[in-house]
């Protein structure tokens, strides 16, 4: 049976590759720097769990000095030449756009139809993970796809990706950081806190105010942490389950999905999203440092005004 492991050994290889090319980099001013903080993301994937929760936390130390303490590097060698590119966005045209949708249709239909393969008795793919393993499966066609058509050297790939890697930096792992911290603040009691503080001032018997806080505060917590997935343990032990679920018997699918893009409403708007809404605006030089957020905002407002709409009218009503 395929499971996440098999994920977790591709990213695993991936970042061991980009420690190795970045060490070798001469032109990567602070390639040893670098290339260790990839190392030890590599080691993380790799061994992680095998490590244990001290292993694992002194790797995490070790990630955020380097990221911390001179920052990292960035390499200056690239595959091909702005021309040579330019000749094969003109050769290739449309076809490049049907690369990149490889990936989310690879990722449907095996999230939809790797389920009901089994093999002896036995699952292909791992029913809990099937839409991760999917999603990894479309990205290794994608790319397999783009060899046969593009034909670039063999080392393409992962040259490029780690070019990629070392522009974006230590932001790249921000999301993998931020829902580790949100699954630490819930074993901590956080959510149980954050119920306590919201029950204090919330009436006893108001639907209205109970989906309020739900959605208003999935979306304030995200911008505190920079990612729903780590404001949603805290705000659904503290106020959704508790409140919408198990007072006033709302559905908690329908909670947790219109919860979700409540989070994701916060996740347009702050800074802390830095992979999501400060790396681009450095990808792109742009002047303005906040342009991504300031063009978000009147989206994600209005987005958090139709969620707190629909689950206040969906979530009572199955």
């Amino acid at each position: 049976m395929i499971t996440l492991d098999a994920v977790y050994l591709l990213a695993g290889l991936m970042f061991a590759a980009f420690a190795i090319l970045t060490v070798r980099d001469g032109s990567n001013p602070k390639r040893y720097r670098t290339g260790a903080f990839w190392g030890l993301l590599a080691l993380s994937f790799l061994a992680g769990g095998r490590i244990g929760d001290i292993g694992n936390g002194v790797l995490v130390i070790g990630l955020a000095v380097l990221a911390l303490f001179g920052g990292l590097g960035q390499g200056g060698s690239e595959t091909s030449t702005i021309a040579a590119r330019t000749v094969g966005a003109a050769q290739f045209g449309d076809k490049l756009f049907y690369l990149a949708l490889i990936i989310p249709a690879v990722a449907l239909a095996g999230t939809l139809g790797l389920k009901a393969i089994h093999i002896s008795a036995i699952p292909l793919v791992d029913p809990k993970q099937v839409s991760v393993i999917s999603l990894a499966l479309g990205v290794l066609i994608a790319l397999a796809s783009a060899m046969l058509l593009i034909r670039p050297p063999l080392s393409a790939p992962l040259q490029e990706g780690r070019r990629l890697a070392d522009m974006v930096g230590w932001a790249l792992i921000l999301p993998q950081m931020l829902a580790a911290l949100g699954a630490v603040f819930a074993l901590a009691g956080v959510g149980h806190a954050v119920g306590e503080l919201v029950g204090a001032w919330l009436s006893s018997d108001s639907r209205l105010a109970a989906v309020v806080a739900y959605t208003v505060g999935m979306a304030a917590f995200t911008m505190v942490m920079g990612n729903a997935f780590a404001a949603f343990p805290v705000m659904t032990a503290g106020i959704g389950l508790p409140l919408i679920v198990q007072k006033f018997g709302g559905d908690p699918a329908i909670m947790g999905a219109l919860g979700m893009l409540s989070g994701f409403c916060g996740t347009l708007l702050t800074p802390m999203a830095a992979n999501f809404n400060l790396v681009p605006t450095a990808l792109l030089e742009l002047p303005d440092r906040w342009a991504v957020i300031r063009a978000q905002a009147p989206t994600a407002i209005l987005m958090l005004i139709v969620n707190t709409a629909l689950m206040f009218a969906l979530v009572f009503r199955f």
